[in-house]
């Protein structure tokens, strides 16, 4: 791996609280290395430890079932960071990960990484609210797959990706359209039930697949299928704050 330019760590979220002499600090122990699209960074259950940070493109964390069935776990991009759990308990890694695109990844060694961690209490609390993030996720996506049919999860992924894009009043977009692979792994199933399960939404007028992004017309009516299924409210109560949730 190549020495890092100081300027590839300035947009990395992990470390923005820094003073410009400490980010330059852990900069001379850092290294980066250029990933082709599809390029293993590494696999599961390897030993490696480092700390890596994506400056530029974006990657996908992985696991694969014993019949080969891949299962997304995440994707971080531009300012992300992944890695964290081998260098804390320095076990070998929960999941494998590759370049979604062609990416920049740099490279801090575990040691540096703890030492920070120590030394740098913004960089401790930022590590444990990722934590917390990776814990409440896993919690949901363990409750989908213990309470909700292939259908449903589809729904519920369909509703966390028109939550996090944003939203006005009652509609959301989704861009880049989802591809159904890539939906079918998030929710373990597979393609020909996602393209069923859009399908079936569209002709509801839900949902309407446009050229480069799906857009979601009816987002409470969503949370409401999936809120339904879980028994968390009776699908005719509607109330106000869900539809103000969605309210730009």
């Amino acid at each position: 791996m190549a020495e890092v330019d100081p300027k590839l760590l300035e947009g990395v979220q992990l470390l923005e609280g820094l003073k410009p002499t400490d980010l330059a600090k852990l900069e001379e122990y850092c290294r980066y290395k250029k990933f082709a699209t599809g390029e293993q960074i590494f696999d599961r259950q390897s030993k490696t430890t480092d700390v890596f940070f994506v400056v530029r493109g974006s990657v996908r964390i992985v696991n694969y079932s014993l019949s080969g069935r891949e299962i997304t776990l995440d994707d971080v991009t531009q300012g992300g960071h992944f890695g964290e759990l081998a260098a804390i308990d320095g076990e070998p890694r929960s999941a494998s990960v590759m370049a979604l695109a062609d990416s920049v990844i740099v490279s801090m060694p575990q040691k540096v990484f703890v030492a920070a961690l120590e030394r740098y209490p913004v960089i401790s609390m930022a590590v444990m609210r990722q934590l917390a993030k990776i814990v409440r996720r896993s919690t949901d996506r363990i409750m989908d797959l213990s309470t909700l049919g292939a259908n449903n999860r589809v729904h519920a992924e369909l509703l966390r990706q028109a939550t996090s894009s944003g939203s006005e009043k009652n509609t959301a977009v989704i861009k880049p359209i989802p591809v159904h692979s890539d939906l079918a792994s998030r929710v373990s199933t597979t393609r020909e039930t996602v393209a069923r399960v859009l399908n079936d939404l569209a002709r509801q007028g839900v949902l309407e697949r446009r050229k480069d992004h799906l857009v979601i017309h009816d987002v409470v009516r969503l949370q409401n299928m999936v809120d339904q299924v879980q028994g968390e409210k009776p699908a005719a109560r509607v109330s106000l704050a869900a539809s103000q949730r969605f309210t730009s």
